[in-house]
């Protein structure tokens, strides 16, 4: 997206960075992005198989799209339709929120702090009372939470959402009702009725659990997603389209029945952050890796199911590697993105200790 990177450059620019800002021009994380999704194996075999994961893609990234051009209407259609379409997605309303309040990209508190006093001390006299003025000023700016487009999104999203359900009554009217539907479902993706195989973890572990605990497996696979809603929020609210990619990662990895177009979304966001995510480790690791197991993955399926050479636990594997993979890609690129601000807050603690000398 245009408004993230130009976002992204003005902050570097409002913290005196112009040289990390005219570097990262060099990488358009736009193009990137869109190449990585476009030419993806995983977005090519799920319109290839007739999968729906493309339209739910397209759904979020209207939300987002909506949301970094402060469009409250067309951020809660995506979002609602998102939801009414996955489920999942509905957790995405907080960096949603977060984009429309602060913005796509917004300092941490502790750089602005840094530049501010920086600025104020390495002002001539006759400049002293104006830069603190500008300077809180610029602060007040950053962090100035705007409650206007939240407050459209959340009346928009009341709207879409009687749209949606007022409409879906009238086409299931004579089908149960708006009951059965929900049941069929959303009660179908929370309940995981059906386990034939894929290439989530879920369908291998309620086979062989025993029915008495079953109930007790399934809130805790559901909770795992919610557990790491709010660390994440805390700690990324400054980088809320970066949060967006950490939660559609995690609900990729963790829901009932995933598909390679979830992975084929994720993956198309990361590139957005190619810039911060430059130092990021284990990445020839994670793309021989991915490879590897898109390789291996429908081999195992076809000599357990098609041959019968094979038994489950080899698929089950393919599956298993490539949740780990999931797993080491958001660990890795979420402490390579707090990593690049700690590198910003150390440049700027160089450059005030360079302009107090």
């Amino acid at each position: 997206m245009r408004v993230l990177q130009t976002s992204y450059n003005q902050r570097l620019k409002s913290l005196g960075l112009d040289a990390i800002s005219k570097r990262s021009e060099i990488l358009p994380s736009r193009d990137i992005a869109a190449l990585v999704y476009l030419w993806n194996p995983y977005t090519i075999v799920a319109c290839v198989g007739l999968s729906t994961s493309p339209i739910e893609n397209m759904a979020v990234i209207l939300s987002l799209y909506g949301a970094c051009t402060c469009k409250a209407p067309l951020a809660a259609f995506g979002w609602v339709m998102a939801t009414h379409l996955s489920l999942y997605p509905v957790i995405l309303v907080i960096p949603v929120i977060l984009i429309l309040g602060y913005g796509p990209e917004t300092p941490p508190r502790k750089l602005l702090r840094l530049r501010k006093y920086g600025k104020i001390e390495d002002a001539p006299s006759s400049d002293h009372s104006r830069q603190p003025r500008e300077a809180k000023k610029q602060q007040d700016q950053a962090y100035n939470f705007s409650w206007r487009p939240v407050v459209k999104f959340i009346v928009w999203s009341m709207i879409w959402l009687v749209y949606v359900i007022v409409l879906c009554g009238l086409s299931v009217r004579q089908y149960g009702g708006l009951e059965e539907m929900f049941k069929r479902t959303y009660g179908f993706i929370l309940t995981v009725p059906d386990l034939s195989p894929n290439i989530g973890v879920l369908w291998y572990f309620f086979a062989e659990v025993f029915d008495f605990f079953r109930n007790f497996f399934l809130i805790v696979f559901h909770m795992n997603i919610l557990f790491m809603i709010f660390p994440l929020a805390i700690r990324l609210n400054h980088r809320p389209c970066f949060l967006a990619f950490a939660y559609i990662a995690i609900s990729s990895m963790l829901k009932s029945y995933p598909s390679v177009g979830d992975s084929a979304l994720y993956l198309g966001l990361l590139g957005l952050f190619v810039n911060e995510l430059a130092d990021m480790q284990f990445s020839f690791f994670l793309f021989c890796a991915y490879v590897g197991v898109s390789l291996l993955s429908p081999v195992m399926h076809n000599l357990w199911i098609w041959r019968g050479t094979g038994n489950a636990n080899f698929y089950f594997a393919t599956a298993m590697a490539y949740a780990c993979l999931q797993i080491v890609l958001v660990v890795e690129s979420v402490s390579a993105m707090l990593n690049h601000d700690r590198k910003l807050t150390k440049l700027l603690n160089a450059k005030y200790q360079d302009g107090k000398s």
